[in-house]
């Protein structure tokens, strides 16, 4: 990806003397005072926890397992250590009565391009695609901006886990598992790679395309044999180098695409295919099987549709977005708000992504509360956004649950975090204390004390 620029001030918004002028020293005071005040947040990363913390008399939502009244939970160095009703407090420990609170996982946006992009109509600062079409090298952590001012409102809302991911071309690159605090991308990342990026062609023509059908037809052809002579290269290479390191059988020069893709083709790393029709999904399917690669399905509208191939292969969905206008005209109009009920009923691992810009991810829970408004079970609509997403990308013996072992990822709220009338108090990241404020907490408060000083 490209290298992030500090620089994210248009020249045309600086005075023309400034710029014909040689008074650099102003021109990059200007700049610099517009890149802070555009992409740099004023929440400080939390410190490393000191102390063991115990959260006492709160209704304990585990996910995982039952749901404990007037229970507690401690924690210590990040790790959650007691999870009851009569555990021990440790010597020393911060006790934070929660009588009337609710405990959470904290909540895990499972595809999102928050930290790679800020403003939509600026480009510098939009990081989220490479150029060409072939990129599996492309790893979206280290582009990852820790100072994006979307963290913080995503954070706000009780989001602590994103699964950030690159777009464009064919092979957008892999995406990673990280967390909504900490100074750089590398303390921020939980998982990388989490999963290569894949965008998969329409296989129906689309009449109201301005291109022709044979265009169409040859485009997406094009698209499958790009895509067929990616994992072919990336297969000889991979090969080519077992057999020196096995048998000290010289190969080529190291070939960085080729060389991120190999975890790929060993089985460990998934591939997400985004695919929304059942030709889509189904070639996707037949292609993963062909390669023998474990494939997610991104999307997923029709997925329902082909429940038994995908229960075949044991393929996850991740469903979304929920709120969203039909795919097809003679649809329902409630088709994408009960995908995720027929994903459960058919016996279909699945997560709900949210799938909105990353300004609005904070919206993520109202996604799951739609699909429970339209039959999706309470819990399992929580679980679509903690633990499900937790355990399609690998990281669920670390987070999505409240479990003895896993981190300390949690949030303490009014009630249920799925209705809107919900508020998260406090938030913890691997036992660290966020700082819930952001933009829109200081808007909120500027213009509540304007409306404070007006009053007679």
């Amino acid at each position: 990806m490209k290298r992030r620029t500090s620089l994210s001030c248009p020249l045309s918004l600086i005075p023309h003397h400034f710029v014909v002028s040689r008074h650099w020293s102003f021109v990059m005071s200007a700049l610099l005072a517009c890149a802070h005040s555009a992409i740099a947040s004023n929440q400080i990363p939390a410190k490393p926890q000191e102390k063991p913390i115990a959260i006492v008399n709160a209704t304990i939502h585990t996910v995982s397992g039952p749901t404990i009244e007037k229970g507690m939970i401690i924690f210590d160095k990040g790790k959650i250590i007691a999870v009851g009703t009569n555990a021990a407090v440790p010597s020393g420990a911060e006790v934070i009565d929660a009588t009337g609170k609710h405990v959470y996982p904290g909540l895990m946006s499972a595809d999102t391009y928050i930290g790679l992009t800020e403003i939509g109509a600026v480009r510098a600062s939009n990081d989220r695609i490479e150029t060409g079409r072939i990129n599996p090298n492309v790893r979206a952590e280290v582009a990852v901006n820790p100072e994006s001012e979307l963290i913080p409102v995503a954070r706000a809302n009780g989001i602590t886990t994103m699964v950030t991911a690159p777009d464009g071309g064919l092979i957008a690159g892999t995406s990673a598992v990280m967390m909504l605090d900490g100074w750089t991308w590398e303390e921020m990342t939980l998982k990388a790679p989490a999963a290569l990026v894949v965008a998969w062609p329409f296989m129906s023509v689309q009449q109201s395309s301005l291109k022709s059908i044979e265009d169409q037809k040859k485009e997406r052809e094009k698209q499958l044999n790009e895509l067929a002579n990616a994992f072919r290269d990336a297969r000889a290479y991979m090969i080519a180098k077992m057999a020196e390191e096995q048998k000290g059988i010289p190969y080529h020069k190291i070939d960085k695409r080729w060389e991120a893709m190999i975890p790929v083709l060993q089985r460990k790393t998934p591939v997400v295919v985004s695919a929304f029709d059942m030709q889509q999904i189904e070639a996707a399917v037949a292609w993963s099987v062909q390669e023998n690669v474990r494939l997610i399905i991104h999307g997923g509208y029709d997925a329902w549709r082909v429940a038994d191939l995908l229960k075949k292969y044991n393929i996850p969905v991740l469903a979304g977005g929920i709120h969203r206008l039909p795919y097809r005209r003679f649809d329902r109009y409630d088709e994408p708000f009960v995908l995720p009920k027929k994903l459960l009923d058919a016996g279909i691992r699945f997560a709900i992504v949210s799938g909105e810009e990353a300004a609005h991810e904070r919206n993520l829970p109202y996604q799951a509360a739609q699909a429970a408004a339209y039959g999706l079970p309470k819990d399992e609509a929580l679980k679509a956004i903690t633990l499900y997403p937790a355990r399609i990308f690998g990281v669920d013996d670390r987070i999505g649950s409240l479990e003895v072992g896993k981190d300390a990822t949690l949030i303490i709220t009014t009630g249920d975090p799925l209705e809107i009338v919900c508020n998260v108090e406090m938030e913890f990241i691997q036992g660290r204390k966020i700082d819930l404020s952001s933009k829109h907490t200081q808007l909120y408060e500027k213009y509540r004390e304007k409306y404070r000083r007006s009053k007679p």
